[in-house]
């Protein structure tokens, strides 16, 4: 039995980071309830890498978070299609939504309106800026707020101008935050009875994926200085060439610096780094930068990801992603999981969740929901009859 079995979340979230909270939640066996607009679902059915796929609202950006989640469609511009989900929110034990501003509000489904229906229930905003503070109406994507947050400008090289991280990192950090949320409130409410209001941030959200940066700025007002991929300090924690491409090292401690030393050959430096005081490592970063580069431009950088891991010193050669998906590692893990699926542009495999139990662990039992696959099955367990679903979808309800 996974945690949440037996615990319905109704998810009115669109694009990443909301989806992504309701799928983890989806994993760990939560019965999730996608709902969509008829006229405007979710954006994310139409991107992806196939052209096709998107056409027909399967994008493999939905897919990679709605998998495991049932869809229904609902038009809450009109009064049966907010009469259904008022029903479905006296099912429910979660409801998560990322609406702009206040248009929940206006459409009488504000937190307060809903836990006035339904006491205990757990309702969690996701929003840009948060609930609060003069921002709080400010539309926000992934990059504006890696922009706001000062991580674009932590990262780059030291000369370049602010660059942003590729992949979507706030919008999957926002939505493990509002998932980890979700899930205290659960607990919380085993013990108190009562329902939650969440305030989740994506702006809070870089933050906290910044704590260490953040901290050492608020005690010397300065922050922290681009310098890609060489740490200013420690020369054993920076890509190196090596005979056929780039090698990141991650020895960060002084013993991890000896042992990288020890494995290159160079025994006596290795030793005066044993001893070395933390803080007068920079002190000689440029002659050991040059005596490391020099070695490991004799071998290659398999050969050496294998040769200093077996000395215990953090190093991967850096590889792509496609590369990385074919480790033995990434294969003999449970982060990829088979996806049952009838549709062609099901990719097969998605990433489901970080970690695993020993028993009950997170998995996805089926494919991501198409446009308003479950609806009529929900409307029957809603108790609607196939007349009453018939003139919802003749009154454009549905």
């Amino acid at each position: 039995m996974r945690p949440f079995e037996g615990i319905r979340v109704l998810d009115l979230t669109h694009v990443l980071a909301g989806p992504f909270s309701t799928f983890q939640l989806a994993c760990l066996g939560a019965d999730v309830i996608k709902i969509e607009s008829p006229h405007a679902p979710d954006m994310t059915r139409s991107e992806g890498v196939n052209p096709d796929h998107n056409r027909e609202l399967y994008g493999s950006y939905f897919q990679s978070q709605n998998a495991g989640k049932r869809g229904i469609t609902l038009n809450l511009k009109t009064e049966s299609g907010c009469d259904i989900l008022r029903r479905l929110i006296n099912t429910a034990d979660v409801l998560v939504q990322n609406y702009s501003g206040n248009t929940l509000e206006k459409l009488g489904f504000g937190y307060e309106a809903v836990a006035s229906q339904k006491p205990d229930i757990i309702y969690c905003s996701i929003s840009g800026f948060g609930a609060t503070g003069p921002k709080a109406d400010h539309p926000a994507y992934d990059v504006v707020i890696q922009a706001f947050s000062g991580l674009m400008d932590a990262n780059g090289e030291a000369d370049s101008e602010p660059v942003r991280v590729g992949p979507p990192v706030i919008d999957y950090g926002t939505g493990a935050q509002a998932a980890l949320a979700i899930t205290g409130a659960l607990y919380q409410r085993l013990q108190t009875g009562n329902g939650q209001y969440i305030d989740v941030s994506m702006l809070d959200a870089a933050l906290m994926m910044m704590s260490a940066p953040v901290v050492d700025t608020t005690l010397n007002g300065k922050p922290p200085l681009a310098h890609g991929n060489a740490h200013p300090a420690y020369a054993g924690y920076a890509a190196y060439d090596t005979a056929d491409g780039k090698l990141m090292l991650g020895a960060f401690t002084n013993k991890q610096i000896a042992s990288l030393l020890e494995a290159l050959g160079e025994t006596t430096r290795a030793e005066q780094i044993r001893t070395t005081e933390r803080h007068k490592l920079s002190a000689s970063i440029e002659s050991d930068t040059k005596l490391i580069a020099s070695k490991l431009k004799t071998k290659t950088a398999e050969e050496w990801e294998q040769l200093l891991n077996d000395a215990h010193v953090p190093a991967a050669r850096v590889r792509r992603l496609d590369e990385t998906l074919k480790e033995d590692q990434v294969q003999k893990r449970h982060v990829l999981q088979s996806v049952k699926s009838s549709h062609p542009g099901c990719p097969g495999r998605l990433p489901v969740a970080a970690f695993t139990y020993a028993t009950g662990s997170p998995s996805i039992d089926t494919q991501a929901p198409e446009l308003g696959q479950h609806t009529e099955e929900l409307l029957t367990e809603l108790g609607y009859s196939q007349d009453e679903v018939i003139k919802l979808r003749q009154t454009n309800a549905i």
